[in-house]
């Protein structure tokens, strides 16, 4: 059943109307009935896939895409400008491989919200909403929140085409944000859930173990045994036989019977599509083989970086050309803070830009290679950026004002810097993007129009985005 709703829609079909009409009397609303043609201009809607390359923590503007060389030293910081094949685009020394092909690849440097701490920027990235802070603060998601880019297209693409029989609409590498984050609790990141929306929209979500608390599996090489991407909730491949899925099977059988202890009609629903994605992910000889990056050539393998960001960019690669729509890779910060760079200058020089830098300027040249960049969408941000002195320690703090974001494939034009920022790189000099705004231009660039409503928890339409601005300026 649809039931996605255009607001700009005025008159319907008499014969839609009777339609909808005679589905009630079978118990079915006009509202699960009614569906809107998206609106999209056709010049943008290329992207049949999305990679969003997620640096969890905040990278700063002045050492990625908005370098300030002539600025005070406690300004500019420690590293240098590089030229790329972009005029007028500063990129830092560190990013050499990516200032070679930024030919392939915008820079937006004006991204700016008023969000400054992670959970309420990580929110709002990954949704276009900003967070409502939970009754007495907290990190965590919570069933209110809104529900992420990737949901949504999981939605749409449901109501279109049912449920998928194999590979996910929606996927989220290594893990879960927050899993492997250093703290006494594991944490569970707002941005990444479907929220409202019902959590048969949540992400398929991989699942990778850290050697010891202090490990960080983004600054080190992984090995094979340790990369199995396991789904998270299910059984390993190698624990899976024909003998247990049948007593599986049996199990969720006898979970059937237990149906009438259920009370809400939502949650059946929800519990229905729990159960039969587990079985498809399960069975399904195309996921498994999706799944196993050892199927690549080892000398790509290296390319990509074998550290935990390189190898999850890779298998985002993987997911998108096997089919996938939505595939979200954080870099995430198992140490405690990683992009989050408060003191840690010496992590950002040695492991996380150049980190970045081989599996992002990878990622873009397979892609194209493949024949996959024109029709998928690649970005690349953080939810905030630094502050844009540097402090006592070295590092820079929380500056949710301003900060870039890498966008490439799909139509985008390449070898382009839009926006500009002031002398300080402290501000938007040019007119800011919001969160908002970058969600309505991927939603734009997937051929969904965001300005389409959805039903919250109560049925009630409402708009995926709030009063966005697409930015359309950007592509070709």
């Amino acid at each position: 059943m649809l039931s996605i709703w255009n607001h700009g829609t005025d008159r319907l079909p008499r014969r839609r109307v009777l339609q909808a009409g005679g589905a009630g009397l079978l118990g079915l609303s006009l509202p699960k009935v009614l569906a809107a043609e998206e609106v999209t201009t056709e010049a943008i809607a290329k992207a049949k896939s999305v990679i969003f390359l997620f640096l969890f923590g905040g990278p700063s503007q002045h050492e990625t895409f908005d370098l300030k060389p002539n600025a005070p030293d406690k300004i500019r910081g420690q590293f240098s400008p590089i030229t790329s094949r972009t005029p007028g685009l500063h990129i830092c020394e560190k990013l050499h491989r990516l200032a070679s092909i930024s030919d392939k690849f915008a820079v937006l440097r004006t991204l700016s919200h008023a969000y400054n701490d992670h959970s309420g920027g990580g929110h709002y990235l990954q949704t276009g909403q900003r967070w409502q802070i939970p009754v007495g603060g907290g990190f965590n998601a919570t069933p209110k929140d809104w529900p992420s880019m990737g949901s949504v297209v999981d939605y749409i693409q449901q109501q279109k085409y049912g449920a998928p029989t194999d590979l996910p609409n929606y996927a989220v590498v290594p893990n879960s944000l927050g899993r492997i984050q250093t703290y006494s609790v594991q944490l569970v990141r707002p941005g990444e859930y479907a929220g409202w929306l019902g959590r048969g929209y949540d992400p398929v979500t991989t699942r990778i173990e850290k050697r010891d608390k202090k490990d960080n599996p983004y600054f080190r090489t992984c090995t094979d045994e340790e990369l199995t991407f396991q789904l998270d909730g299910l059984l390993s491949p190698q624990e899976i036989t024909l003998d247990r899925m049948h007593r599986r099977q049996s199990l969720l059988s006898q979970f059937d019977a237990e149906r009438s202890r259920i009370d809400s009609a939502r949650s059946l629903s929800e519990y229905d599509r729990f159960q039969q994605r587990a079985l498809n992910l399960v069975t399904s000889q195309k996921t498994r083989e999706a799944f196993d990056i050892t199927r690549e050539p080892a000398a790509l393998r290296e390319r990509y970086g074998r550290h935990l960001f390189g190898q999850s960019t890779l298998l985002a690669r993987r997911l998108v050309e096997a089919g996938v729509r939505f595939v979200t890779v954080h870099w995430d910060c198992p140490d405690g803070y990683s992009w989050d760079s408060h003191s840690h200058a010496n992590d950002v020089a040695n492991n996380l830009l150049p980190g970045f830098d081989q599996s992002a300027s990878a990622l873009l040249e397979d892609l194209s290679q493949r024949g996959l960049l024109d029709e998928t969408l690649v970005i690349a941000c953080g939810e905030m950026g630094r502050t844009p002195n540097v402090n006592r320690s070295g590092g820079r703090d929380h500056w949710s004002t301003l900060f870039p974001v890498l966008m490439a494939g799909a139509g985008v034009r390449g070898g382009i810097a839009y926006g500009e920022s002031d002398k300080d790189g402290a501000y938007p000099a040019t007119t800011p993007i919001r969160p908002e705004d970058l969600a309505g231009t991927i939603y734009q660039a997937m051929g969904i129009d965001p300005h389409v409503r959805l039903p919250d928890i109560q049925g009630r339409p409402v708009p995926i985005l709030e009063d966005a601005n697409p930015v359309t300026d950007i592509f070709g």
